[in-house]
């Protein structure tokens, strides 16, 4: 059974300009996640993924639809019993949302208060999470001392502080640069590999998804377009918003523009192999046209790689004897995608 499970979700707000009907935040979404899983929901500004987070938590009732968690579908229960219901979900936000005027140790320490914590169970518990992310030496240090990782990093430890199954993350990388977002998310893959935290991820940024996730869902205007494993999404994405994403930071197949610019800059044929999942390797097709005896160029595209499985698009420019370009790429073929987007010579 999945840890967290929605059927036909909707949410709609009331419109405050009279006529105009309500305002659709999310639109009869279905997905479900399972236990263990990092599931990324991908989306531009607007598209309901805040609004999707805020459901799970039941921060916000659904319109309409059901929602499980852990079984238990939560748009049924009264409030009392949805408190308890947020105790095994914990969740860290874009700006960190820290009390200012309490140390480090006392933020994490606060929702074990609320829960009722003996105080000697708390001083054990808040020293354990502050080794674990790093900042046992901060623990009287106040939130303007820290760095904006700090801050995140207190956030998630106070995220852990009563031991939840869920960690939904709310664009908890945004306000970072490159350097920390990458320790913030190596954190929270430590959170979700050692601890067995279930862990969603709400963000605009492909890096984050690519990086951190295992399943992913895009939204826009407030639907599920497309879900499944990141690799399979990332490599093959098949609606227009999801390839938009993906085109943000995997280069694929030029565009006419981009091959016009090539076209000057570049000689020969210009190729385009698409690799995916071990099918060949960069290199095998590299020692190929070698072997043809064909000079050629990596002109444009790259191969990434999401949890060991390698994809990606390189557009090569190829110079030799035309026939003998033939054969090596119908060879290539039978393993590699292959694009030819132009013949001619360069001018």
């Amino acid at each position: 059974m999945p840890i967290v499970s929605l059927t036909n979700v909707t949410k709609a707000y009331p419109s405050r300009t009279p006529g105009d009907g309500d305002i659709v935040a999310v639109d009869d979404v279905s997905l479900d996640i399972e236990k263990g899983d990092v599931f990324g929901i991908i989306g531009y500004s607007g598209a309901g993924k805040s609004t999707l987070v805020r459901l799970i938590n039941a921060l916000e009732p659904a319109s309409a639809g059901s929602i499980h968690v852990d079984g238990v579908d939560i748009t049924t229960l009264k409030e009392s019993e949805l408190r308890k219901v947020r105790g095994g979900i914990g969740m860290i936000f874009q700006q960190f949302n820290l009390f200012s005027s309490r140390t480090v140790r006392a933020n994490v320490a606060y929702p074990l208060k609320l829960a009722g914590w003996a105080k000697k169970d708390i001083d054990d518990r808040v020293s354990e999470l502050l080794a674990f992310v790093g900042l046992a030496d901060k623990a009287r240090s106040y939130p303007e001392q820290l760095s904006g990782g700090q801050k995140q990093r207190v956030g998630i430890a106070r995220a852990l502080a009563t031991g939840p199954a869920i960690l939904l993350a709310d664009e908890a990388t945004s306000a970072l640069d490159p350097q920390t977002t990458h320790e913030v998310l190596e954190l929270l893959a430590r959170v979700n590999r050692e601890q067995g935290v279930t862990i969603v991820v709400i963000t605009h940024e492909m890096d984050v998804i690519q990086t951190l996730a295992t399943k992913v869902a895009v939204m826009e205007n407030g639907r599920v377009i497309e879900q499944g494993d990141v690799f399979d999404v990332f490599s093959a994405p098949q609606n227009p918003a999801s390839q938009r994403f993906v085109g943000t930071v995997i280069k694929g197949i030029p565009s006419p523009a981009e091959v016009a610019v090539l076209r000057e800059r570049h000689g020969g044929r210009l190729v385009t192999l698409s690799f995916r999942d071990g099918r060949s390797s960069q290199a095998q097709v590299f020692l190929d046209l070698a072997a043809a005896g064909l000079d050629f160029e990596l002109v444009y595209g790259g191969i990434n790689d999401i949890r060991g499985r390698a994809f990606g698009h390189l557009t090569l420019a190829v110079r030799g004897d035309s026939a003998a370009i033939d054969s090596a790429l119908a060879t290539i073929a039978a393993n590699v995608d292959v694009t030819e987007i132009a013949r001619e010579e360069a001018r």
